[in-house]
């Protein structure tokens, strides 16, 4: 298991409006995916996500899958509300992330952390 935060370009605080968007997003993604979201949480510039994964799939490649899904569907549909803090590019998330596998604590209380965020 993984606690995996993702940042937005910038620090750019534009997530509340489409915290439910993304977390649907999200979700999708995992369906048909290898690994399993036990928990995730917005704040207003970043997305915390407790991640379970066979020990194969590296952590990597489910972020980059994360990152780059996410970035294009919400682009897809939220292109008018993004425009308003991107002009440029077609970009969400900063180009790293914070990963920590779960060593000495336990599920719940990590579950319990990322759903205090926000």
């Amino acid at each position: 298991m993984y606690h995996v935060i993702f940042v937005c370009k910038y620090r750019k605080r534009l997530l509340e409006p489409i915290n439910s968007d993304l977390k649907q997003i999200i979700l999708e993604i995992e369906k048909g995916s290898n690994f399993e979201i036990l928990e995730m949480e917005t704040d207003k510039d970043h997305l915390h996500m407790l991640i379970k994964s066979d020990p194969k799939t590296s952590i990597l490649a489910i972020v980059r899958k994360l990152k780059q899904e996410t970035t294009y569907r919400l682009w897809k549909a939220k292109e008018s509300y993004l425009r308003k803090f991107f002009w440029k590019e077609h970009t969400l998330w900063t180009d790293g992330y914070f990963a920590s596998s779960i060593g000495n604590v336990s599920q719940e209380t990590a579950e319990a952390y990322i759903r205090n965020q926000g």
